[in-house]
Order: structure tokens, then sequence, then C-alpha cells
């Protein structure tokens, strides 16, 4: 063997090993969140065995037809465990990209939709709705959105004009995010209606999500899925930097603007049906960096089945421990975010640490 072929040799097995590693660990991912979601729609104060579960699903009733709990247990499955299932993947899939995507364009891991204020900005934006006499599913999708996108700016404009560092952006964040949240409990607080459709809202969950309120958010959640995993290339080169980027010819500006809007977007979407979920868009991305890298094109697909599954399954968790009471998922989330979230603070409290 030539000196010269070696290095190529090398780098050719790396690559390979690359590439079966990614699609062993993406297979496995997608498997286990599966198996989650099946056990979601199986297992609670009825429960079906996964024959009758696909039977139900395929348009029979499998072996309880005829039975007087026939109708009722097609009735829980296809118009409650289903739409919820539906709704913690779709929830963990967005909350987990946004979160990936967040940090990327900031440079800053410790960026997520809950800690910058963008998840309060979507519940600003659902509460005023509300106020507003607002209910439909495509209202309340719009103002979501609306909210999380104007954090999402202010946000921005504050680390560009102050050249702030990341911690202090960061920082920023969770003020705005007091305020935000300061501002939503003011509007309940005056009006009692408003209070009363919020109390499920402010703790995060899907209790009760039904189709109608699911398909406007779930609409704009692949929509903005279908864009990001088509410019996962451009994402890795606004990560690099502006002159990085200038130097390739990219329009940097026009499209960490445009990135910034998919992460909001995203954000709202989920926010308007699950309510305030925090950490997500932390803990998977960070773990998911660990095992994939920096590379986009793997992180944002990885990220979203992780995020589905991981949601998904404290959302079962949080319904059949404490079953015949369910605790909302918001809070489980919070009792896991929170000391994760410490954890990762004490490891990045180095501005330098970030990178």
């Amino acid at each position: 063997m030539r000196a010269g072929q070696r290095p190529m040799n090398s780098w050719r097995i790396c690559c390979m090993g690359s590439k079966k590693r990614w699609a062993m660990l993406l297979g496995g991912t997608i498997v286990t969140s599966l198996t989650i979601a099946v056990m979601s729609l199986c297992l609670g104060n009825i429960c079906f065995t996964p024959a009758e579960l696909f039977g139900i699903l395929g348009g029979s009733a499998g072996n309880r037809a005829g039975s007087g709990m026939a109708d009722m247990g097609k009735g829980i499955l296809l118009y409650a465990r289903l739409p919820r299932t539906i709704a913690s993947l779709l929830a963990g899939a967005a909350l987990a990209v946004s979160g990936a995507v967040l940090q990327n364009v900031l440079s800053n891991k410790l960026a997520s939709p809950s800690i910058i204020g963008v998840n309060a900005g979507a519940g600003l934006g659902v509460t005023l709705c509300c106020a507003a006499g607002v209910l439909s599913g495509y209202g309340v999708s719009c103002a979501a959105f609306a909210g999380s996108l104007i954090t999402v700016f202010i946000i921005f404009i504050f680390s560009c004009r102050t050249n702030a560092s990341k911690t202090t952006v960061i920082l920023g964040g969770v003020a705005l995010n007091s305020i935000l949240n300061a501002i939503a409990e003011s509007v309940t607080v005056l009006d009692t209606d408003v209070a009363m459709l919020s109390i499920d809202f402010r703790v995060g969950g899907f209790s009760s999500v039904s189709y109608q309120r699911l398909m406007p958010a779930a609409l704009l959640i692949l929509a903005a899925f279908v864009l990001l995993f088509t410019l996962c290339n451009e994402l890795d080169v606004v990560t690099l930097g502006d002159e990085t980027a200038q130097g390739i010819g990219l329009p940097v500006g026009k499209y960490r603007m445009l990135f910034l809007v998919l992460a909001a977007l995203l954000a709202g979407a989920a926010v308007s049906f699950a309510g305030l979920l925090g950490f997500i868009g932390l803990i998977v991305p960070h773990f998911v960096r660990r095992l994939t890298g920096n590379e986009s094109g793997r992180l944002l697909p990885l990220c979203a089945i992780s995020g589905a599954g991981f949601v998904n399954l404290c959302d079962m968790v949080s319904r059949l421990v404490f079953a015949p009471y369910e605790l909302p998922v918001g809070i489980l989330m919070s009792v896991i975010g929170g000391p994760v979230f410490l954890l990762l603070l004490v490891r990045y409290r180095g501005g330098h640490r970030y990178d």
C-alpha cells in the first residue's frame, strides 16, 4: 500500500463507521418511540392488547366486537388516547427541534423556547386571544405564533445591539420570560373566564386535545419541518458565523431571520395545543448533540424523534403512575428539566465554554 493512500482509506473507514452508527442510532430511536406510542395507546383505565389496538385502528373492534365494552373502548381509543398520543408526539418533536435551531442560530447551547421566553410569548398570545373571545384552532395557533415570533425578535435584537455575552442573553431571556408570564397572569386575574380556560394551559398537558384543535398546529409544524430539513446545509453555514457564511456567499442575515421564524413557528404551534411545556428544547438537543455532533442533517431528525418519544413517555407516566388522578405533564417536565438546566448552567458558566 502506498503511503498516500492511507489517509484516504482511514477517512473512508471513519465515514462508513459514522454512517453505520448514525443509521443504527436513528433506527433504534424510531423503534423506541414507536414502542412508547403503542404502549401509550394500549395502557390506561381500559387496556388493549396490541392485536385489539391494531384491529380498532384498522376498522374492526377486534376481540371486543359484540360486547358491551366495544363501543366504549373504541371511543376511548380513537377520541381520547389517539389524539393525545399524536399531540404529545408533535409537541415533543416541535419543541426539541425549535430548541436545537435556536441554539445553533444564537450560538448558545443553553437557549431553548422555555428559557428565553419563546413559550411564554406564545402563551401570552394565546391568553390575549382567549380574552378577545377567539377560540378557534386557527386563531389560537396564529396568536401563539405571533407571540413567540415577537419574543424571538426581541431576544435577537437584544443580543445583537448590546453585543451581550451568551450568559447575558440567557439571563435577559429569563427576565423576559418572567415579564411575559406576569402579563399573562394579570390578564387571567382580571378576566375570570380566561382564568378558567387557562388553568390547563398554564401547567401544560394533553388531556383536552381534540382533532379540531390539533389540526391547524399540526399543519404548521409539518410545514416548518419540511423547510428546516431541506435547509440543513444552510443552517450549518449560519452556525459557523457571519464571516464564514459571507465568504461562502450565503446571505446570512436573511437565513438567520428565516430560521428564527421557523423556530418560533414550531414553538408557537406546539404551545397552542399543549400549553407551557418547559425544558424539552434544552434537554433533548443537549443529549442528542453528544451522540451526533452539530451537523444539522443528523441533529434535527434525531431531535424530532427523541423529543416525540420523550414527551409521549412523560405524558404516559403522568396519567398512569398517579391514576386515578393525573399529574399535568408540564409539572413533570419542570421536575426533570429544572435540575438538568442547573447542571448545564454550572457546566457552561464560562462564556468560552459554549462553543
